[in-house]
C-alpha cells in the first residue's frame, strides 16, 4: 500500500491548498501537516515554501513529487495487473496526441480489442512532453507520438510516415491543382494549429528554412481542435496545413481535397513507444499490424 504521507502530499501538490487536502482525505489540517513533516523528517528536506499565502514547491519538493507519482502509478499498475490475473483480463493505458484523436488510432485500438477477448485499453491524449513524462512514470504503458523519439531509454516501433499537407473544400479553385505551391496559400484564410502545437512547429520551421514565415500569410483563426478545423473547412471558411493521417476519413469518402505542397519537407514518423521494460511488446506488433491493414 502506498505510503499514505505521500497520498497527503500528492493531494496538497493537487488542491495546492492544506485545508482542501485535509477536507478531500476526510483528515485534520494538524494530521496533514503532520504528514508533511514526517516526510521532511524522514527524507531530510523541505517541501514547500509559503510565498503570500501560496504554497510552492522547493526544488526538493518538485524531485519528490516526481517520484511519487511514479509510485502511485506503479501501485495503481499492480492492482490493475492483479486484477487482470485474477479476471484473465489485459489491461493497458495508451496515450496518445492531439493530432492522433483525429486519424485511425482509436478505430485500430478497438480493433485490437475486439480481436483479443479480454483486452481492455483506456485511450488518454496529452502533448508529446506529457506522453513522455506519463510513460517515465509509468503513468501509461505505451505513447503514440510523432517525431523523433527523445531518449534511448525507450523502445520503439515505427507505425507511419506522415506529412504535412493543404486542406482544403472540394469547391476550392486549388483543388484542381494535383500539388499547391506555398505561395497559392497567401491569399486563402488559413486556420492553423496553435504554436504550441508539434504540427505547427513542423510548418514553422518548413517556412523558416525556405525564408518565410507565417505573418506572410493571412491566418484568420488558430486552436487545437483537428476536427473543429476539418469542420470549418468542409462549410468553406478557409483552408488549413494538416497532417495527412489525419484525414484519412476526408481522403476515403473525398470529404475534403487534401493536396501535397511542392518543395516543402513536412515529413515526420509516427512512433509507438514503450519503455524497456515494457512486458506486451507483442500487443505494440499486433498493433502495427492491424494499422497497416487499414492503411494499405
Amino acid at each position: 500500500m502506498i505510503d499514505p504521507k505521500l497520498e497527503t502530499f500528492l493531494k496538497i501538490c493537487e488542491v495546492k491548498n492544506f485545508t482542501l487536502a485535509a477536507n478531500q482525505l476526510n483528515l485534520t489540517q494538524p494530521a496533514v501537516s503532520q504528514h508533511i513533516k514526517g516526510l521532511e523528517s524522514e527524507l531530510n528536506i523541505k517541501i514547500f515554501n509559503r510565498i503570500n499565502k501560496e504554497i510552492k514547491l522547493t526544488n526538493e519538493g518538485k524531485i519528490l513529487l516526481k517520484y511519487a507519482r511514479r509510485i502511485q502509478s506503479i501501485y495503481k499498475d499492480l492492482n490493475i495487473k492483479l486484477g487482470d490475473e485474477k479476471n484473465l483480463t489485459k489491461s493497458m493505458i495508451v496515450g496518445i496526441t492531439h493530432t492522433s484523436e483525429s486519424n485511425l488510432i482509436a478505430e485500430v485500438l478497438a480493433l485490437y480489442c475486439s480481436k483479443n477477448k479480454g483486452s481492455r485499453i483506456k485511450i488518454i491524449a496529452d502533448s508529446i512532453k506529457n506522453l513522455y513524462d506519463k510513460l517515465s512514470s509509468y503513468e501509461i504503458d505505451l505513447a503514440i507520438v510523432e517525431g523523433n523519439v527523445v531518449s534511448k531509454k525507450y523502445n520503439s516501433i515505427l507505425l507511419d510516415t506522415d506529412s504535412l499537407v493543404a486542406v482544403m473544400p472540394n469547391e476550392n479553385p486549388l483543388s484542381k491543382n494535383k500539388t499547391i505551391n506555398i505561395n497559392d496559400l497567401k491569399t486563402e484564410n488559413l486556420i492553423l494549429r496553435t504554436s504550441s502545437s508539434q504540427t505547427r512547429e513542423l510548418l514553422d520551421s518548413a517556412l523558416e528554412q525556405e525564408n518565410m514565415s507565417i505573418n506572410d500569410f493571412n491566418v484568420i483563426l488558430e486552436l487545437d481542435n483537428i476536427a473543429t478545423i476539418k469542420d470549418l473547412i468542409e462549410r468553406n471558411r478557409g483552408v488549413s496545413i494538416l497532417p495527412k493521417s489525419a484525414c484519412y476519413h476526408e481522403i476515403k469518402h473525398s470529404i475534403l481535397a487534401i493536396r501535397p505542397i511542392e518543395n516543402f519537407n513536412m515529413v515526420r514518423q509516427i512512433n509507438l513507444v514503450f519503455l524497456k521494460d515494457f512486458e506486451h511488446k507483442n500487443v505494440a506488433s499486433e498493433i502495427v499490424s492491424i494499422y497497416n491493414s487499414i492503411v494499405k
